[in-house]
This record gives structure tokens, C-alpha cells and sequence, in this order.
């Protein structure tokens, strides 16, 4: 482990490849812009303006034609390193592109995970068998290529089943499935063969979680949890909905030992070295645990946020620090619940209006983030919707009672 006085003080070339910029992207960039010795440089598919001015007057960036090729990246990459020097570290947040970066840092030498090891995380039906030799608790599955292989496994476990593509990810593309005239309807338009199989797993019935992790070198050093309501496959189809997370206090009740062992047992299995990961879970009807799957990424959907307001730390730069110099700082102890609700209109293009907004002042010293929706901005498309609310306490409890008011008062028009 590198102690924080002994972090290189010469210019060293960190290359974050993103396929395209948002703000929440930007969380990430920035501390990594900012670490003392550290020449960032930008791989995108975005043009340069798409960047905001803070980041494009510091920051190199060079497009690549396809961000999902090893080759497209790493012709960017030769100019880059011709500027400046053989890259120290070659990172990635986006689910879709880690195969690729895997490859670019091997061409290159870079120390991170391997192209074998990515491929873990992100083909579900290799997931799923590593999880089973290792013990680890999962849905039954099958990554089925050929349809007779597909009716033979829903045969074994009946309807509903779960139908995702093999590196799928953010419940994309992901259908829960009723009755054999649908499973048809998806078996003839996948395609179906050794190269392209689909995900197949027993439907399961229960609540949905995810469990994040710092790792270092192998190490599983700290965790956080958070609770869905309600599972994101349901909030996807149902767009009315207003999907609520929250991130409990005590991370040490004994009802989440079980979760814990699981979810470190998950990563080691995966061979997870160093990084942030986001691990979904279902707590079935009886009680025990099934781990779905593990991103080897950040979380998504601000739950980074809600780590940050329930610890009052910055776990950008801890990220950053961590994936360029291999130095994980203590992280405090919690002192909060916190919890996001994210707001969603239903029909229409665009958003008219969001009522209900006075129930905040009930609430106002407990609202840490407020991304209200715009009148004119567009619809979303996932489940993150048009816009959120962030808040926090010491009693878990209270974030509960406050994140059901919100959710039932405050509603998005569309038009």
C-alpha cells in the first residue's frame, strides 16, 4: 500500500477512455485531473466541445472512431503516447467498454485487471458458473444457444424466467418472461447460436439490493449496501413508477452477514484486484440470499452520492487515488441513512411541470441533492427518469418515512 508521502511527484499519463460525457462522468474525470504528478488525457467518442471548458482547457482528448474496439482505442492511444509517454494507468467507468480497455492496457503493459478477468464480469453465463463452483448463491440459469436448449432449461424451472443479454447490464434488455408464446416471440429474434446465446435464469421472488466494494490487490476492504424499492426490472416496466433507493446506517446488523460473505465470496471467485465494484442481490421470500451479478465498475444511479452524504467523505478521489497510486485512505465511520427518489412523468415527450414541490419544505434539512426536472426537457429512458432527490439522517427510519411522502406527492407532468 502507498502512503500518500510517497506518491510520485513526476508527470505521470492516466488515459480515461469515455464513451461520451455527462455530468455524472464528470465526477469521476475531474479528481483524477486534479491528482498532483498526474497528466490526464481524454479517449472519446463524443466530440471535444461535448466536454465542459474546465476539462477540455486541461485536459487532451482524442476521439476514436469506434470506442468499442481495442484497435479504434488504441490508435488514439499511440497519439497520446506520443505526446506523452507510456501511460501509468488506463481507466474505465462504462459497463459496455471494459473488454476493450482490458485489451489496450495489455497492449500497453498497463498494470489493471485482464482482458480473461473483465470477460468474467461481464459474460453472465461464465458469471453464473464461477459463482456455482464456488459456492456463492445464485438463480439457476443457462446462457442458451439454440432453442431447444432454451425450452429444455425453462422446462426444468417454469414460468416467470428472466431473459437478459449475456453481457447485459443496468436491466437493459431485460424481460420477465410469462408464458411460452412470448419465450417464442424472443427465441426467433435472437439469433440464436454458439456465438450468440442469451441469458436465461429462474425468476426470483423476493426484494432487490446491491452491495458495493473497495478492493485493493484482492483485498475486499470496505462495503456499503443499498435497498431498492421497487426491483429495477419493475420500475423498467412500469414507467410510472418512482424508483427509491436507500443506503441503510448499520452496515454491521447481523441480517446482512449473510449478504457479505456472499458478496466477498462473489468477488474473489471473479478474481476482483483492485477498484469500486456494484454487486445486485435478492433477498428471496424465505429469507436466504441469491447474488445476481457484479459490475467490476462504479455504481450508477447516485449511489456513489449516498456514500459520500452517509459518510461526509468524497469517494471520487478516494476512486481516483485508489486506481492510480494503489492507496485506499481509512474511510469514517457512517454517520447517516441516506436515500434518493427518482422522479418520473409518465406519457409525453417532455416535461410540463412537477407538482407537489412544497412537500420539500417538510423536508428541507434533510435534502442534500435536488435535480428537479426542467419544464421542456426531455423524457428519460431509464430508470433514473427526469430528475432526483437526495436526502439524509441519522435514523434510518426517517429516510424511509421521508422518501414515501416524496415519492407520493411530489409528480412530473408530461406533454
Amino acid at each position: 500500500m502507498v502512503s500518500l508521502v510517497e506518491l510520485p511527484r513526476m508527470s505521470q499519463l492516466v488515459i480515461f477512455v469515455v464513451p461520451f460525457y455527462k455530468p455524472s462522468t464528470g465526477r469521476f474525470l475531474e479528481p483524477v485531473m486534479n491528482l498532483e504528478g498526474v497528466q490526464m488525457a481524454i479517449i472519446t467518442h463524443d466530440p471535444e466541445h461535448s466536454f465542459p471548458a474546465r476539462i477540455r482547457q486541461r485536459v487532451p482528448i482524442e476521439r476514436a472512431s469506434n470506442i468499442t474496439s481495442a484497435e479504434s482505442l488504441s490508435v488514439a492511444a499511440h497519439k497520446l503516447v506520443r505526446r506523452f509517454g507510456r501511460p501509468h494507468r488506463i481507466l474505465a467507468i462504462n459497463e459496455q467498454i471494459q473488454i476493450p480497455v482490458a485489451h489496450l492496457r495489455e497492449a500497453f503493459g498497463v498494470e489493471g485487471m485482464s482482458p480473461e478477468t473483465i470477460t468474467g464480469f461481464r459474460d453472465k453465463g461464465k458469471m453464473k458458473q464461477a459463482f456455482r463452483a464456488a459456492g456463492v448463491p445464485c438463480a439457476r440459469h443457462v446462457a442458451a444457444r439454440s432453442k431447444s436448449e432454451a425450452r429444455e432449461f425453462v422446462a426444468e424451472v417454469g414460468y416467470p424466467v428472466c431473459i437478459k443479454p449475456i453481457d447485459g447490464a443496468a436491466a437493459q434488455a431485460t424481460f420477465k418472461v410469462l408464458g411460452s408464446e412470448v419465450l417464442e416471440e424472443i427465441l426467433q429474434a435472437s439469433a440464436l447460436c454458439q456465438n450468440n446465446p442469451i441469458q436465461i435464469e429462474e425468476y426470483i421472488r423476493g426484494t432487490e439490493h446491491s452491495f458495493e466494494t473497495l478492493s485493493l490487490d484482492g483485498q475486499h476492504l470496505w462495503h456499503s449496501l443499498t435497498h431498492y424499492h421497487p426491483t429495477p426490472l419493475k420500475v423498467m416496466r412500469n414507467p410510472w413508477i418512482q424508483w427509491n433507493i436507500l443506503s441503510p446506517r448499520d452496515l454491521d446488523d447481523p441480517r446482512y452477514d449473510d449478504i457479505k460473505e456472499a458478496g466477498t465470496k462473489a468477488l474473489s471467485c471473479l478474481n476482483m484486484e483492485t477498484g469500486l465494484t456494484h454487486l445486485e442481490w435478492f433477498r428471496r421470500s424465505d429469507g436466504t440470499v441469491a447474488v445476481n451479478e457484479v459490475a467490476a465498475r462504479p455504481p450508477g444511479a447516485e449511489i456513489v452520492t449516498l456514500m459520500n452524504r452517509a459518510h461526509d467523505i468524497d469517494l471520487y478521489t478516494i476512486w481516483a487515488r485508489l486506481m492510480v497510486w494503489g492507496y485506499l485512505e481509512p474511510i469514517p465511520a457512517r454517520k447517516y441513512a441516506s436515500g434518493a427518489i427518482f422522479l418520473r412523468g409518465l406519457g409525453g415527450a417532455v416535461v410540463k411541470s412537477v407538482d407537489g414541490l412544497e412537500v420539500l419544505n417538510d423536508f428541507s434539512d434533510m435534502i442534500t441533492d435536488l435535480e428537479l426536472p426542467e419544464p421542456g426537457q426531455p423524457a428519460g429512458n431509464t430508470y433514473e427518469g427526469e430528475g432526483y432527490i437526495i436526502l439524509r439522517h441519522p435514523e434510518t427510519k426517517r429516510v424511509r418515512e421521508a422518501l414515501s411522502a416524496l415519492t407520493a406527492q411530489v409528480r412530473v407532468r408530461m406533454c
